[in-house]
């Protein structure tokens, strides 16, 4: 009996240390779309019984970057230690000439994405997306595009869009938003020719008729909504998510963490928050990711220079 019992907590004890507990930074403030990602994915893990805890780190600023400074210089070599992310900080690099960079850490998976629309007011004289680049081509300064702020998603969208239709993106007139409640009146009002943000942001409005939606950035048709590459235009562009190991990792400790990540994204709980939130799961793991990393960097990287928008 007592070799029995030795037994079963022997093997309580190894389960038990199989079982990581992960510090995970966030660099953003709390309750935004990296904080909600980071929370999520722990809350998966745990349901899942795939790690004994998760501690959480918010350090936000800077599009990520004082955060992903924080993670380069303190967590080298930690396999443990984890860090939240996405396109958005691939940008914030480059415009704010940060010191440190996502190639210092580890891409462990990239975990969903949130594709771009395309909006006009009901008013609006162009009826489809033909229309608007039609007019874009002929007089690009004439054409406003209204999003987010200058560097990111929804303004890295137009000017892709330029690109794959033949105007200098240095010759877009982007207006940059602080937000929804800016940009929405903006966009209803006429002051601007276009909107541009995530998919969600405008569906009230559309739904209600008060918007158009003309185009959308996945590869092919949303809600209804036809694609860009649907319509002529070679454009895909997901506001993507992700999450990075540690500096100087190894490889065997870099795949531990694909598998523990791969497996949250296959739990009832991570399922159910994607259904919620009106995410779209994108997962890539490992070598494919800093792949997809690499090749971001430089897609992103190319069409900030071409905005002039770079300091």
């Amino acid at each position: 009996m007592r070799g029995v019992l030795a037994v079963l907590l022997s093997t309580f004890a190894l389960a038990a240390a199989a079982q990581p507990s992960l510090k995970m930074m966030i660099p953003a403030n709390p309750g935004g779309g990296w904080d909600q990602t980071g929370r999520n994915l722990a809350a998966a893990m745990q349901s899942a019984k795939l790690v004994a805890s998760v501690q959480f780190e918010n350090k936000g600023g800077a599009a990520g970057t004082i955060g992903l400074a924080q993670f380069v210089n303190s967590a080298k070599g930690d396999p443990n230690a984890v860090m939240i992310g996405g396109m958005v900080m691939v940008g914030g690099i480059i415009l704010g000439k940060s010191p440190v960079s996502l190639t210092q850490v580890t891409p462990i998976a990239r975990l969903t994405s949130e594709w771009e629309v395309i909006v006009v007011p009901a008013a609006s004289p162009h009826k489809s997306m033909a229309d608007l680049v039609k007019a874009f081509k002929e007089n690009p300064g004439k054409v406003s595009w209204g999003g987010g702020s200058a560097g990111g998603t929804d303004h890295i969208l137009v000017g892709l869009i330029a690109r794959a239709v033949g105007v200098d993106p240095a010759k877009i007139n982007y207006v940059a938003f602080k937000g929804g409640g800016e940009q929405v009146p903006a966009i209803l009002g006429g002051h601007v020719t276009a909107g541009v943000a995530g998919l969600g942001e405008f569906a009230e409005q559309v739904k209600a008729g008060k918007m158009r939606a003309l185009a959308q950035s996945a590869p092919a048709a949303v809600d209804g909504v036809p694609s860009l590459k649907a319509q002529g235009i070679d454009v895909v562009l997901g506001n993507w998510r992700g999450i990075f190991g540690a500096p100087g990792i190894t490889p065997p400790q870099r795949d531990a963490l694909v598998k523990l990540v791969r497996d949250a994204t296959e739990t009832p709980a991570w399922k159910a928050t994607l259904a919620k939130l009106g995410w779209t799961p994108f997962f890539l793991g490992g070598e494919d990711y800093r792949k997809f990393i690499d090749e971001d960097i430089a897609r992103v990287g190319a069409i900030i220079a071409s905005l002039g928008i770079k300091k």
